[in-house]
């Protein structure tokens, strides 16, 4: 399976391809530093200027969150899930850190692969 990485946009000249690469990424947002033991709100948000279909042949079927080699989460959708209607699919994970983390955010869609997000450090205190 071909993983997508996001390319700066603002670098690209066809507004087509601008809009093709934003809508299937992930976007990580989250703090740079997170207390140990306590609870750790990270945001991944697919798309960001452009939003993306939710048809039947054509929608986001998972996002996950990964810490290095390690599956952290991950959140499952189904066709109609945000209404049928183009959206910038949003998901809220919350996890408890130890250590250290090089957080990364992956998107699945089913017509057009794997996305992978930049990865984030957070460090943990």
């Amino acid at each position: 399976m071909k993983l997508n990485k996001y390319v700066d946009i603002s670098t690209l000249d066809r507004e087509a391809k601008k809009d093709y690469i934003d809508r299937h990424s992930a976007f990580l947002n989250c703090e740079a530093e997170a207390e140990a033991g306590k609870k750790f709100k990270v945001n991944v948000r697919v798309g960001d200027e452009y939003m993306h279909p939710d048809d039947a042949d054509h929608y986001i079927a998972y996002v996950q969150l990964w810490n290095g080699e390690k599956m952290l989460a991950q959140a499952n959708f189904i066709e109609g899930a945000m209404g049928n209607a183009p959206q910038n699919l949003e998901v809220d994970f919350y996890i408890v850190p130890t250590k250290n983390m090089k957080l990364t955010a992956y998107a699945f869609c089913t017509k057009h692969g794997l996305w992978e997000s930049d990865m984030k450090e957070v460090v943990v205190k």
